[in-house]
């Protein structure tokens, strides 16, 4: 069973009206810094979501799979986290 992540759904909403935001400062032709400061807020935002995601993926699925003791399904967590990681996006 996956975690409930629900509780992620204000956090996104914000984000989304942010976007909505910065969309219009755009059509508006607002200053640049003025929307490079909302982009980087949003990426922060979006950091902070990321980061509560990964912390309650280990505490859930990563520690189910070390409590089952199966080295396979350890190693398949582990691996999905490290190539995640490692991703460069």
């Amino acid at each position: 069973m996956h975690p409930d992540y629900r509780d992620q759904l204000p956090s996104l909403n914000r984000i989304e009206g942010q976007i909505k935001g910065i969309k219009k400062m755009i059509e508006d032709r607002r200053y640049c810094v003025d929307i490079l400061t909302q982009l980087k807020a949003v990426k922060a935002a979006i950091h902070r979501v990321e980061q509560d995601v990964l912390k309650t993926h280990m505490h859930h699925c990563l520690r189910h799979a070390v409590e089952s003791k199966s080295e396979q399904d350890i190693k398949v967590k582990i691996d999905e986290l490290m190539q995640l990681l490692s991703k460069r996006i």
